[in-house]
């Protein structure tokens, strides 16, 4: 697991929206995610470890409430990220990869830290793991979070009658690879 964490793989990506499922959009007018990098604090698999991230200045950033919802074209580099120019943006969507493909540490972003780092899940005082499933381990696609979004525990959904969990919206990458930086 550590090693898949050195070489870069709980990165952000970017996910496609319902209109093309589990693909990426190739396109040069998308600047790449890698302006954005991490840092790790501590061990892996530990209580202690956190991943933070940085932006393309090297300064420390929260991927919970910096990093916009929807990537940023070149074209858009003189409007603030939420106001994005071209229509079509707006189904791409950034996504931060809490649980890359084929891991089983139940990482989730620390909404209650300072720049909310992504951290290992504890419960009931034991690290938490998601299960394998046989013949494979971990989750069989990427787990994260969409940045700048959040479940409202006090909203009942009238269709599914749950609330909201306080945290950042749930997202599943299904494609074929271990997300890397883009």
């Amino acid at each position: 697991m550590s090693g898949l964490w050195r070489c870069g793989l709980l990165k952000l990506h970017r996910a496609a929206s319902a209109c093309s499922p589990g693909r990426l959009v190739a396109c040069r007018r998308w600047l790449s995610m890698q302006r954005y990098s991490t840092e790790e604090r501590g061990r892996p698999n530990t209580a202690e470890y956190r991943l933070y991230f940085k932006n393309e200045d090297g300064k420390f950033i929260s991927p919970f409430h910096d990093i916009p919802l929807y990537p940023r074209t070149e074209e858009d580099l003189d409007v603030p990220a939420k106001k994005s120019k071209s229509n079509w943006a707006k189904s791409i969507f950034n996504m931060v990869v809490e649980v890359p493909r084929w891991t089983n540490a139940k990482m989730e972003i620390a909404t209650k830290e300072s720049l909310n780092p992504i951290k290992q899940d504890v419960k009931k005082g034991k690290l938490r793991y998601v299960s394998n499933i046989f013949p494979h381990k971990g989750y069989i696609w990427n787990y994260g979070a969409l940045p700048q979004t959040w479940e409202d525990p006090g909203h009942k959904d009238k269709d599914t009658k749950c609330c909201g969990d306080n945290d950042p919206i749930d997202v599943c990458e299904i494609g074929s690879k271990v997300r890397f930086a883009l």
